[in-house]
């Protein structure tokens, strides 16, 4: 009877699943969030597959505990490259929205949240470059402060300022669009 030794990412769980599952996982937030980045879905797939294909090649235990961290600050490096070599940043489009999807009993009621999140969408693609990044990585990512410090390389302070400052800006505007 063999017993083989995990390799890969996480020595802990069976290679083969562990990517599987963090591939599935991930791939549609970090495609979002490079998407936001390059302004590009199709760049932004080529991206988050670059990210993939770095960490299959990390050795065991080399991202164990901060995987989903480690693959957004690989993705928006690599993103930023693309930029760079492009020689361009180009800054979020004002009023891009995302596409609101959910199965909901009421209608009226659906499509009022759609019209909020719209609206909402909206407004987040008024906030400068900075404040749209930390916002999205934290409220559609979940990402701590400490984890967002590391992915977009600011300090915790500036990251709590940017968010702060970009919530009171979406709350009062939000606030004015309601009768």
């Amino acid at each position: 009877m063999s017993h083989d030794q995990p390799t890969g990412p996480d020595a802990n769980h069976e290679p083969a699943s562990f990517l599987e599952r963090t591939f599935a996982e991930q791939r549609a937030p970090l495609t979002r969030y490079a998407a936001r980045l390059l302004g590009d879905p199709d760049r932004a797939r080529d991206v988050v597959q670059d990210a993939f294909v770095k960490f299959m090649a990390q050795p065991a235990g080399a991202v164990d505990g901060h995987t989903v961290e480690w693959l957004f600050i690989v993705c928006r490096h690599r993103a930023l490259d693309v930029l760079r070599k492009e020689n361009r940043v180009k800054r979020f489009e004002p009023g891009e929205v995302e596409r609101v999807t959910a199965a909901e009993p009421r209608p009226g009621r659906a499509i009022e949240q759609a019209e909020t999140h719209a609206a909402l969408l909206e407004l987040i693609g008024r906030l400068p470059a900075n404040q749209q990044e930390v916002v999205r990585l934290k409220f559609q990512n979940g990402f701590s402060y400490k984890e967002i410090s590391r992915i977009t390389e600011l300090s915790v302070g500036n990251v709590g300022f940017l968010i702060h400052t970009a919530v009171a800006r979406l709350r009062t505007e939000f606030a004015a669009q309601r009768p």
